[in-house]
């Protein structure tokens, strides 16, 4: 019984983060929404797992673009971990965009229909992804186990930035937000940064060039991106929602990948 529920709350991540199939039942959706550590937890295994593209491209013997790669690496990503979080990314960009109060920018992002503002967010951060990916190649090209671990430190990075908002935040309105918020706390954090600390460590120790410098650009674009979500979601929206946790989740992301990268680069 010990196990059950980290058992469980794993499963109902996995679940929710990515479409590996995993059998999730109501009692790990249970578990997970207890468990916000179970989000960087996973990480590591969706980090992996989407690194796979730039892996591939890296044994083949020929070369392959690294935009082709880039391609690649973004559609592989929405394979593994699905769209559901993108759609938080397009209604967050439309409600970004929008005249009015805080009632109303939630009305918008109720509304299935696409506004310009989350047009403009979505291609965004495809082509943040796209461009990523390529850079995450050339990385590759000197140093395949820098590549990847670049790729599950961000992973990890989004998971425990998403995670961290799931603590402190409230929701502002009934739903997936307030499903997660509400079962935890700031007392939570502390799991997070204790399920995330092995991702710092072992990039730290395991890449072969500027270790330190890489695990404080991708961490701190992470923090950078959820104190911007959190503040903005509770000064626009009245709190953070589901399209709040799913739009950090993709941010943090992206923002990491490329302060990894660069911080790689220059050591």
């Amino acid at each position: 019984m010990v196990l059950t529920r980290p058992v469980a709350a794993l499963r109902g991540a996995l679940g929710f983060l990515s479409r590996i199939p995993v059998g999730r039942t109501d009692r790990d959706w249970e578990a997970f929404r207890r468990t916000p550590a179970a989000m960087p937890a996973v990480g590591y295994a969706i980090g992996a797992l989407v690194s796979l593209p730039v892996v591939a491209a890296a044994l083949v013997p020929v070369r392959v673009p690294p935009l082709t790669v880039g391609v690649a690496f973004a559609a592989w990503l929405s394979i593994v971990t699905g769209i559901t979080h993108l759609d938080g990314v397009a209604d967050l960009g439309d409600a970004a965009v929008v005249h009015g109060d805080a009632e109303r920018r939630r009305a918008v992002l109720k509304d299935s229909a696409l506004g310009v503002g989350g047009t403009v967010a979505l291609a965004l951060v495809v082509a943040g992804l796209v461009a990523a990916g390529a850079a995450v190649t050339g990385v590759a090209a000197r140093s395949l186990g820098d590549a990847v671990a670049l790729v599950v430190l961000a992973e990890v990075g989004a998971k425990a930035a998403t995670a961290a908002l799931v603590c402190v935040g409230d929701a502002p309105h009934e739903g997936l937000g307030s499903a997660l918020t509400a079962a935890s706390g700031p007392r939570a954090l502390a799991g997070v940064a204790l399920v995330t600390a092995p991702a710092a460590l072992g990039a730290r120790a395991g890449l072969s060039s500027g270790g330190a410098g890489v695990v404080a650009a991708a961490l701190t674009a992470a923090v950078v991106v959820a104190a911007l979500a959190f503040a903005w979601a509770r000064s626009r929206l009245g709190g953070v929602s589901g399209d709040v946790l799913g739009a950090t989740n993709e941010l943090a992301r992206v923002v990491g990948l490329h302060a990894g990268v660069i911080a790689w680069t220059l050591s």
